[in-house]
C-alpha cells in the first residue's frame, strides 16, 4: 500500500475512519481495512491518522496500541511481564515525562543500527554471512558500541534535566543546594 504524493513529493497523510462498529475505513482506497493492513502501513512508513468517524477525534495511538497488544499476544512477545509492569509503574511518577523520549531515542538508535546491519548484509553471500556471524566482527562491535554510547548519552541528558528540574522546584520553595 503506497500513499499518494503531493507536488512536493511528500506523502499525503492517509485518513482512516473508525466507525462505532469498530470497522476501519481507508478513505484513500474507499475500502474497509483490518488491523493487519494498518500494521502494514506502519511497516511501509506510510503517514496516516485514524479518526473517529463521528467526532473526528484522533484515535491513532489507541489503534497502534491495539496492534502492539495483538503482536504481544501472538506468539513471540517483545516485552516480558517485568518490563510491562515497570512501564506501568512509570505512569504518574516524576520520571513519566522522561521515559517516553528516552525510549523513543533508544528505539531510534536501535533502528539505525538495524538499518546499518541490513545495508552491510545485502552484499554478503550465504558463506560470507556464516563466516561473519561466527566471528566477533569489529563492525558489529562498533555498531553496538555506538548504540550503547547513544543510550548512555540519552540517559545522562535525562539525568541532567531531572537535576535541573529538581533544583528549580526546590528553588521555588527557597531551598538551595549546598
Amino acid at each position: 500500500m503506497q500513499s499518494k504524493k503531493s507536488a512536493g513529493a511528500k506523502p499525503v497523510q492517509r485518513v482512516i475512519k473508525k466507525y462505532p462498529n469498530r470497522r476501519l475505513y481507508d478513505t484513500e482506497t474507499s475500502t474497509y481495512i483490518t488491523l493487519t493492513e494498518v500494521k502494514q502501513l506502519v511497516m511501509d512508513k506510510a503517514p496516516f491518522v485514524v479518526r473517529d468517524a463521528k467526532s473526528g477525534d484522533d484515535l491513532t495511538r489507541s489503534i497502534l496500541l491495539q496492534i502492539i497488544l495483538e503482536e504481544e499476544a501472538g506468539g513471540a512477545p517483545m516485552f516480558t511481564e517485568q518490563v510491562l509492569a515497570n512501564i506501568i509503574r512509570f505512569y504518574g511518577q516524576a520520571m513519566q515525562s522522561y521515559m517516553g523520549p528516552y525510549l523513543e531515542k533508544n528505539i531510534q538508535a536501535m533502528t539505525e543500527v538495524q538499518a546499518q546491519l541490513s545495508e552491510k548484509a545485502q552484499s554478503l553471500t550465504p558463506e560470507m554471512w556464516a563466516r561473519f556471524m561466527t566471528m566477533q566482527s569489529p563492525m558489529l562491535q562498533g555498531l553496538m558500541g555506538s548504540y550503547v554510547e547513544q543510550s548512555k548519552d540519552v540517559f545522562l541528558q535525562m539525568q541532567e534535566q531531572m537535576q535541573k528540574n529538581t533544583e528549580q522546584v526546590l528553588g521555588a520553595f527557597g531551598i538551595k543546594r549546598p
